[in-house]
């Protein structure tokens, strides 16, 4: 961290103190500068209107451009744009977010959760009560009768990595550099709260002039330790079937290039997270694509055989080792290369504690004598195949071009139109995956699209092309976190790909993009019910209970008509272009009106919920009840106990 020379005091409110705080902050790594905060998402009420609302407007009558407000219209997704934005920016700059007490403080917390588990830096600044108490209790305290100093704020501890409640002026200070090291932590980021009592946020205060100015945190790049880098590079010789897992530390590392060089020197092939997902373009003979649960067929056969998996940047959720049986050699070990080290340590294998580009360059340079020239942290392709040091043999490559082959075909085969008696999602990806050009995103999250965009989406490279937030898997992100890769990169054509379930939990941001003049192609797939859960229900013998939207009918069950929702009339209320498609020959048609479009236009086409995609062939533990009167459930649960039999522990 620097910043600039001390001298002489400035009296501002505790509110003023800290918005002219956030101004100057801002983050480097590699020689390049980055505004750390680039403005304040916000919803005033009573207990942050007289507060951040007045610091914020008298920034803004100053300069507009110094830390810009723009209007939420609903506190947990202004969380999830802040969230996707500062993925866009590799976690270098981020938003803030403000919120009045009670309800609007405790609708942050699925978007904190988000963002904590997601590893992704956001700054929470919700009002708080009184903390001197003249009047207790006040609107929408929380009253606790074991302590007074508790608040509904107090729900977002366990979410946020960094939590404090700033009760006095000369607690200010320290509460905030505490905050920026934690959002400027690439091991501990996440959500980050300072929850601010009203009468506090309105208090005067000589701040010393230190405070304002421009401060900048440096973001490094640690190398592992050489021991470890050791470990690592012979267990990488003396394995015959490597396989490498790319997760999102590949992407926020701006690891790619490293990946790629690494990779082909080596010879060893590339399955990816969702996070992950785009490391490796489609076509290179090295890429596996997706790998678990939601993988492909290529990649979990090549899984399947592995006995040495090198993890760089993942978690290993048990979406990516499909509860434990992806990886199923039973003298399977683990290199897991992740610059946190509790990630690291995971299924007991050779922890290499690094930055993920770091790491890479020096594991290379180890096995072939040469460093990979990756310094810049460009997309661009990598070598033309293995060249010298640690190679895999010919039969493990010929196997891996047999099983991209193979998979490729199936992928093919599922994005040919039939469109009887509707389109199938998978046909709605496909035009997607057609009609986007280079550089353009496609945004989703929660249900059943995540899962068929991780195996069937044609990934050409760019790892900023592909946002799927699965951390989380959160309902009503895909619209609001549309608007924050759009705002991170204005110049990108942003595809938002968004189911009814989710879009009808949160919408509302496609005001807040309307206001803010942000063009957002939103794909609105309308399967009248939870596609997802659905399918799930069925496969464990629950009959896709409650997930149909549904009139109660004459049995009393919700298994009456269908409801009649107009999803497309509700989004061109809240201000969007709307184009209606009935087939996919319109949908094709409308897709390039709305890419021509200057305006945020919804595309709306019904679909059919009962196409799946083509199996990848790797399982999802979600346990089946024991007993049930329910014949479906009972043999459900037969399946379920024949496969809990390849289930591990990786140790």
């Amino acid at each position: 961290m620097s910043s600039g020379s001390s001298g002489g005091t400035r009296r501002l409110t505790v509110a003023q103190a800290l918005v002219r705080f956030l101004a100057v902050q801002h983050t480097e790594r590699d020689g390049t500068e980055h505004r750390l905060i680039e403005g304040v998402f916000g919803i005033f009420g009573h207990g942050n209107v007289a507060g951040l609302g007045e610091a914020l407007l008298g920034l803004e009558l100053q300069d507009p451009v110094l830390l810009p407000y723009r209007q939420a219209r609903n506190e947990q997704a202004m969380v999830h744009t802040a969230v996707a934005f500062a993925r866009m920016r590799d976690r270098m700059s981020t938003y803030a977010c403000t919120t009045s007490i009670g309800p609007g403080a405790t609708n942050l917390v699925t978007g904190a959760a988000l963002a904590t588990i997601n590893r992704l830096p956001v700054l929470l600044l919700p009002g708080d009560v009184f903390a001197t108490r003249p009047a207790n209790p006040v609107l929408q305290e929380l009253e606790d009768p074991r302590s007074l100093d508790i608040s509904v704020n107090d729900t977002l501890r366990p979410v946020s990595r960094y939590f404090d409640r700033v009760n006095r002026p000369e607690q200010l200070p320290a509460a905030l550099t505490s905050a920026m090291r934690v959002l400027t932590d690439p091991a501990e980021t996440g959500a980050v709260t300072l929850a601010l009592p009203q009468d506090v946020q309105a208090e005067a205060w000589d701040w010393p002039e230190e405070l304002f100015r421009h401060r900048t945190w440096h973001v490094p790049r640690p190398r592992a330790d050489t021991a470890s880098l050791e470990r690592a590079a012979a267990a990488i010789k003396a394995a015959e079937r490597p396989l490498i897992i790319a997760g999102g530390g590949v992407t926020y590392s701006q690891a790619t290039e490293a990946l790629r060089t690494f990779a082909h020197e080596t010879g060893i092939p590339v399955a990816e997270t969702q996070a992950g997902r785009g490391a490796m373009a489609e076509s290179d003979p090295l890429s596996l694509g997706a790998v678990g649960a939601t993988g492909t067929e290529a990649a979990n056969i090549i899984a399947a055989q592995a006995d040495l998996v090198i993890g760089v940047g993942t978690r290993f959720s048990d979406f990516t080792t499909a509860s434990h049986t992806a990886f199923a050699d039973p003298d399977v070990r683990f290199v897991s290369i992740n610059i946190a080290s509790f990630d690291a340590a995971k299924h007991a294998g050779i922890a290499v504690v690094a930055d993920a580009r770091a790491a890479l360059e020096d594991l290379t340079e180890s096995l072939t004598g040469a460093r990979t020239g990756a310094g810049t942290g460009s997309n661009s392709g990598a070598g033309t195949g293995p060249s010298t040091g640690a190679r895999t043999g010919a039969t493990y490559r010929a196997e891996i071009a047999d099983a991209r082959s193979q998979w490729a075909a199936t992928v093919e085969g599922a994005y040919q139109f039939a469109n009887v008696p509707l389109p199938s999602q998978i046909e709605v990806i496909a035009a997607v995956n057609d009609a986007v050009g280079p550089g353009d995103v496609v945004v989703c999250a929660a249900g059943s699209m995540p899962g068929d965009l991780h195996k069937l989406w044609r990934t050409g490279g760019d790892p900023k092309a592909y946002h799927v937030e699965y951390g989380y898997s959160c309902m009503g992100y895909e619209i609001a976190g549309g608007l924050g890769v759009k705002l991170a990169a204005p110049e990108r054509e942003v595809y938002v790909l968004v189911g009814d379930g989710s879009y009808l939990m949160l919408a509302q941001e496609i005001v807040t993009a309307v206001a803010e003049g942000v063009k957002l192609i939103i794909v609105l797939v309308d399967n009248s019910g939870y596609a997802s859960i659905g399918a799930l229900s069925e496969s464990v013998g629950s009959q896709r209970f409650g997930t149909a939207y549904r009139y109660r009918g004459a049995s009393g069950r919700l298994d009456g008509g269908p409801l009649p929702v107009d999803l497309a009339a509700n989004a061109a209320s809240l201000g969007a272009v709307v184009e209606r498609a009935a087939d996919m020959e319109e949908f094709v048609a409308a897709l390039a009106r709305a890419k021509e479009a200057e305006r945020l236009t919804v595309v709306h086409v019904a679909t059919d919920p009962f196409t799946r995609a083509p199996d990848g062939g790797a399982w999802w533990d979600v346990p089946v009840a024991q007993v049930s009167e329910v014949e479906s459930t009972l043999a459900a649960r037969t399946g379920y106990e024949e496969a809990k039999k390849a289930q591990r522990l990786y140790l």
